[in-house]
């Protein structure tokens, strides 16, 4: 009968270089493994089958030689399944995610850490609603926290005063257990959680009567956080050290508040800018006027020039919001709406009569507008 082409039994193409052989063997040997697909025949001569193709096509001289003759038999030294094999000359150093997968633990020659190691706390959040002006000017606001902090009573350790925490007599101390098996590719470690100190490495016979053996407790702070001024709606701000405590020695996690920040009747704020409308009369807008402007530093004068148009805008510098933890601080723009009147009294409507005369400008047959100067023109021709 005609031997398996290697190549094809690790789905490759011939010539694959020996990343894409230790890929493909990798992905195959996690698939058919006798510990995934206990029972099933057919696994268990496939498995084989990937087995004898890898341990031929990842040795080089033995890939140059099958590349070269098609033939796997060389001298009879040619690799048997799982009764012929031999283990020794297999390199297992990358091949820890594999067997991690169906031992439930990682390939290990070595111990892993325990869980009574330095814990850092974990990270809390807490958002805070500012009014306009407590974002623009900054605030200092006190808020409550609730977080787990070290007990007081035994210090972290979980065991009533006076007592402390014994060595696991199931794992002696390191936190897991280890357990050996033993397979076509060799002898494996495979390494889990102690069942009886969950990982801890430590059992407390006598726990705190405070904290019940966590080592920590729920408790309710008070804490005055400073809203720096400038800040934004989206602004987080990171308090240090003031999340939930650690275990065993760990530092603590942090604190971010979430900044939100009311609408303003009047200011509209863009970035540092700030915006807002005025409006003028058409005379003032055509005569120019001093007018009053709020800023959110109190009302300022500016002077509207003549002949200002509809939708004109102007800048009041640095009259904005002061820039977080930076220098200096944004504009304010000012644009100006032109009110024109929707009734006219009689008085009214003669004064832009007169004023239309005197523009120069009339009405004409099929609403036309004659100038004054157009008229003078004509005459002259």
């Amino acid at each position: 009968m005609a031997k398996k082409d290697f190549y094809e039994v690790l789905g490759l193409q011939k010539g694959a270089s020996d990343d894409e052989i230790k890929k493909a063997f990798r992905k195959l040997a996690i698939k058919y493994h006798p510990d995934k697909n206990q029972g099933n025949k057919e696994a268990e001569e496939k498995f084989k089958e990937i087995n004898e193709a890898y341990q031929v096509l990842s040795d080089p001289q033995k890939k140059a030689q099958y590349d070269q003759f098609g033939t796997a038999d060389f001298n009879g030294a040619g690799a048997g399944g799982f009764g012929g094999y031999d283990a020794s000359g297999f390199d297992f150093s990358d091949l820890g995610d594999i067997f991690g997968s169906f031992f439930g633990g990682g390939f290990s020659q070595g111990g892993s850490g325990r869980r009574n190691g330095p814990e850092r706390g974990n990270d809390m959040e807490y958002s805070i609603n500012l009014t306009f002006e407590e974002a623009v000017f900054g605030v200092d606001k006190e808020i409550s926290i609730t977080r787990s902090e070290t007990c007081e009573t035994c210090h972290g350790t979980g065991a009533r005063p006076g007592t402390s925490p014994k060595t696991c007599d199931k794992c002696h101390g390191t936190g897991h257990i280890r357990v050996q098996r033993n397979t076509p590719l060799g002898s494996f470690v495979s390494e889990s959680i102690c069942d009886k100190c969950g990982g801890k490495g430590t059992i407390i016979s006598e726990p705190c009567n405070d904290c019940h053996g966590a080592g920590t407790q729920r408790k309710k702070r008070k804490i005055t956080v400073k809203i720096p001024a400038g800040v934004d709606t989206g602004n987080v701000i990171p308090l240090r050290g003031h999340g939930e405590h650690g275990r065993n020695g760990g530092p603590a996690g942090d604190l971010y508040i979430n900044i939100r920040v009311a609408s303003h009747k009047v200011f509209k704020r863009q970035n540092f800018d700030i915006f807002i409308d005025t409006h003028i009369s058409f005379a003032d807008a055509a005569l120019g006027v001093e007018i009053r402007v709020p800023t959110i530093d109190g009302d300022v004068k500016y002077t509207v020039p003549a002949g200002t148009q509809p939708g004109t805008r102007f800048r009041l510098r640095s009259k904005g919001v002061p820039r977080v933890n930076g220098s200096g601080r944004g504009d304010q723009y000012v644009r100006v709406i032109v009110d024109i009147p929707k009734t006219l009294n009689e008085r009214q409507k003669e004064a832009l009569k007169l004023f239309e005369e005197a523009s120069g400008e009339t009405s004409e047959a099929g609403g036309k507008k004659s100038s004054f100067y157009d008229k003078l023109k004509h005459g002259f021709k």
